[in-house]
């Protein structure tokens, strides 16, 4: 398998005319300034390394529209989702999901981290596979074409010191220990069933709902297998309020207390951090996912992702609730929402916010063979036009800025992801009509009981 692309970002710097030849699902070889073969595909425009969204939330994206109806708060906005939560089942979450990932796959995603805390029956009983829920991500990416990185996660409280309650009952499994029990089988399971699209790892969904005495058996399971740990952060300022109440110290200075930071670990958000917290996690080398288009939607606020990054903490990208699936636009908005704040320009560099939306992300999500056009890393590729109304005239010096600055989803052609090509011509080839797909499964969990 080779293609011929007219432009290639090769992590470093832009190149024309690069041959990009695959064995399986591995490149083999990456030739710049070489004249197209004939039997070569060819991939006009500019061609980068599939894209990782390191954090989704795969049923939010039924709230799309729904939810910006009213002012209300992130909170409010938690009791909409919430009513979406009580209606899935491990046949409804499939056809969602497998819906969503395609989305992503159009908007040149190869990789989704799945933040997953859906775990059970309305009211908290079991499915008879436990891990149904789980189950039914993993195959629903599997159906999209892309790979995925479950994030079980650990939900166990309602709020420090508050039992779950109502669809909360869903999320629980009553102790860490029981967590990791459940988790266990599907690490199993996903590791020796030849299922080489998905990987296992955990979560701590927050500070909130996983007590302190609870934090480090999450964190000693991930860092027992070398799996990747992510746990939601300081997303809330009543969040850190609760925290210091109860712990007489931040979110951050817990984790790090219960031994949940690291390079494993990516914090979610980190929005309302103090210096010390910045320190904490940037002295750990511990990953910051930034969801920019989420942060604004909810009115969360705007992180501080340039001092994480100067501190040492990697920064990686998510949709997290899917108000719009376009990595594109994460990646710019770090740099314009450091803009809005600072009231200064040029932060961050094209090529270090394509970094952050490719190999960052796959290293997060404990894919660090990924993300790269090289020899030996995963043939993933996505293809962005340069002759679409928002990239026409880019000249070859400034590509990497069209494609951060400039394009959108809507601009991706083509995408290869393990080898495979799952996009071409904008059209995804495995789902089809991706609008079709998204419209009936939405309206399967959102209409009226």
């Amino acid at each position: 398998m080779h293609w011929h692309a007219e432009f290639a970002w090769l992590g470093d710097h832009m190149a024309a005319d690069v041959l990009i030849e695959a064995d399986g699902e591995r490149f083999t070889r990456v030739t710049p300034g070489v004249p197209a073969p004939p039997d070569a595909r060819p991939l006009p425009g500019l061609t980068l390394p599939g894209l990782a969204n390191a954090h989704s939330h795969a049923f939010h994206r039924a709230l799309r529209s729904r939810a910006q109806g009213d002012r209300g708060t992130f909170w409010t906005w938690r009791e909409q989702m919430y009513a979406v939560a009580e209606r899935l089942d491990p046949d409804t979450y499939r056809a969602l999901a497998t819906a969503v990932y395609a989305e992503m796959a159009l908007a040149g995603v190869s990789c989704v981290g799945e933040f997953h805390y859906l775990h059970h029956r309305p009211g908290g009983e079991p499915y008879d596979d436990p891990n149904a829920m789980g189950e039914a991500l993993i195959a629903a990416a599997a159906d999209a074409g892309i790979r995925i990185t479950l994030l079980d996660t650990c939900y166990l409280t309602g709020g420090i010191g508050r039992p779950l309650q109502g669809p909360q009952l869903r999320f629980g499994d009553g102790t860490a220990g029981n967590w990791a029990r459940r988790v266990d089988s599907l690490y199993d399971h996903t590791g020796k069933s030849g299922r080489l699209h998905a990987r296992v790892g955990a979560a701590v969904h927050s500070v909130r709902a996983v007590p302190r005495e609870q934090i480090g058996a999450v964190a000693d399971w991930a860092r027992q297998r070398r799996a990747p740990l992510h746990v939601h952060l300081s997303e809330q300022p009543a969040e850190n309020e609760a925290c210091r109440d109860a712990y007489g110290m931040s979110p951050t200075r817990l984790l790090a207390e219960c031994g949940a930071l690291g390079a494993r670990t990516v914090a979610v958000h980190a929005t309302h951090l103090t210096d010390e917290d910045i320190g904490l996690l940037g002295t750990t080398m511990t990953g910051v996912c930034m969801c920019p288009t989420t942060e604004r939607d909810l009115a969360d606020g705007i992180g501080p992702a340039r001092d994480l990054a100067a501190a040492g903490s990697p920064i990686c990208l998510g949709s997290d609730q899917h108000a719009v699936i376009d990595l594109f636009e994460e990646a710019r908005a770090v740099e314009l929402d450091e803009r809005l704040r600072t009231r200064e320009r040029g932060h961050w560099t094209a090529g270090s916010l394509l970094a952050a939306a490719t190999w960052n992300g796959h290293y997060g999500l404990g894919w660090p063979e990924a993300g790269r056009l090289e020899p030996g890393s995963y043939a993933d590729l996505v293809t962005v036009a340069l002759d679409s109304p928002r990239t026409a005239g880019a000249g070859p010096d400034h590509l990497a800025e069209a494609a951060v600055f400039a394009a959108t989803a809507a601009d991706v052609r083509h995408v290869v992801v393990s080898g495979r090509e799952i996009v071409r011509d904008g059209r995804h080839l495995l789902v089809g009509d991706v609008a079709a797909a998204l419209d009936s499964a939405i309206t399967a969990v959102t209409q009226e009981a």
